[in-house]
């Protein structure tokens, strides 16, 4: 049974009284929550089926209250991943049932707490690992996945935090072991993940790094790599012109034929790590062309090769590594470094854009259409803009016109944070 406190913090006193101010929706309550019968009632993101963008619906669910070991939190900001648009379309292994919550990461306020939870308090600013229904209002996780945040950090920056900074910060670190001098290799330089390994790249002293990307983002992300270069380009003969024997470590999210290019670039004792699959997706819907053209493209890997070219390939993937794997004490440590670099002013989330629960569709459109240049976010007391609020009908004319309107906020956010930041981290070193 939850424990329910009775101090707030003054964050979520304000939240409660704001929302308290409102009209009250039909059949609401005035607090912003709603009954059905004794049960109080949360916005949610729901998946209703496999597919399109059309399989997504914002719907009331029931209000979720922690069990033994859990937090339930009051949810401002949810991250978008690339990984949330394979679920839409059950593009993974063993997709859960639907219909289900998506999301994975998620920001907001600590208001109330399961039996045996240690070391939290009602009113924490907190960010979270959710195992799926991280869009909504309100989620209850274990603690083992919960982190209190800086009070500098916002809620969207909290919520583009845990997914792309402990990825990057795993496979640099923990499988490659990044050090002074070495050279990386890194796909969609101008993604969430993208930037976070350019970042934390910066730490590092004489760290050269070559990205891809697309060639509008180049303008805004050109400061936060050491060589970049179109993602439709011969990279490779590009990277050996400026670097004949290769990179040391190699960061692919596309998988496809890019595996056995990214081998072909290792250096002896370089490491190769596959950490998505990207190529796959093509369409709005899942393509058994496209994972079947991204199947047979992919080099066949000979055990014997890499031992005589001293080549080490790995994957990963840090959900399964949380969820699946019971490593949530590995990952705690990694986030308590990474908090300690955000405090030091060395590393910060890029977000590309904030939109409203109600515009999910048209932010999986952007980023099925790649146009992000670092993290979405779902803000949750967001107001959807007219335009979106007009056009449901047509979400991906929606898209482009919400990508017009921010096209000018976005190329300036990515070029300061992604560019500046890491140019004034290098300054420092």
């Amino acid at each position: 049974m939850a424990k329910e406190g009775v101090e707030k913090a003054e964050e979520t006193e304000q939240m409660i009284e704001k929302e308290a101010n409102k009209e009250p929706a039909e059949g609401g309550c005035g607090d912003g929550s709603h009954r059905l019968g004794d049960a109080q009632e949360m916005r949610a993101v729901v998946l209703t089926g496999f597919g399109g963008l059309n399989k997504l619906r914002l719907s009331r669910k029931p209000m979720p209250e922690p069990q033994d070991g859990e937090l339930k939190i009051r949810v401002k900001a949810c991250g978008l991943n690339f990984i949330d648009l394979m679920v839409r379309q059950g593009n993974i292994d063993n997709p859960p049932k639907t219909p289900l919550v998506p999301g994975f990461e998620c920001s907001g306020i600590v208001e109330a707490l399961g039996d045996s939870v240690k070391g939290y308090e009602i009113g924490d600013r907190v960010m979270a690992f959710v195992n799926y229904n991280a869009w909504a209002e309100v989620v209850c996780t274990p603690v083992e996945f919960v982190y209190k945040i800086p009070e500098d950090m916002s809620f969207p920056e909290a919520a583009a935090f845990p997914v792309h900074f402990v990825t990057a910060y795993v496979m640099l670190f923990e499988v490659a072991n990044l050090r002074e001098g070495m050279s990386v290799l890194v796909h969609s330089a101008g993604g969430g993940v993208g930037q976070a390994v350019a970042q934390l790249c910066s730490t590092i002293p004489n760290v050269t790094v070559f990205g891809t990307a697309s060639t509008f983002k180049h303008e805004a992300i050109k400061d936060s790599v050491t060589h970049l270069f179109d993602r439709n380009a011969d990279y490779v003969q590009e990277v050996k012109r400026i670097s004949s024997e290769g990179v040391d470590i190699v960061l692919d999210c596309l998988c496809g034929d890019n595996t056995g290019k990214g081998l072909s670039l290792l250096k002896p004792l370089g490491t190769y790590i596959l950490y998505g699959s990207s190529n796959m997706v093509t369409g709005e819907t899942k393509s058994f062309f496209s994972f079947a053209k991204s199947w047979w493209q992919v080099e066949k890997v000979n055990p014997i090769k890499l031992y005589e070219e001293n080549k080490v390939i790995a994957g990963f993937s840090l959900l399964n590594l949380l969820f699946k794997q019971g490593r949530a004490g590995l990952i705690r440590g990694v986030v308590d470094k990474l908090l300690a670099l955000y405090n030091q002013k060395k590393i910060k989330p890029v977000v590309d854009s904030l939109w409203a629960l109600e515009e999910v569709k048209e932010a999986m459109q952007r980023i099925h259409d790649r146009g992000n240049i670092g993290k979405l976010i779902l803000d949750v007391e967001k107001t959807p803009t007219p335009l979106v609020s007009q056009s449901q009908r047509d979400p991906v004319r929606c898209t482009e016109g919400r990508g017009l309107q921010l096209a000018a906020q976005v190329g300036q956010t990515a070029t300061q944070a992604a560019g500046g930041l890491v140019g004034e981290t290098r300054a420092n070193q």
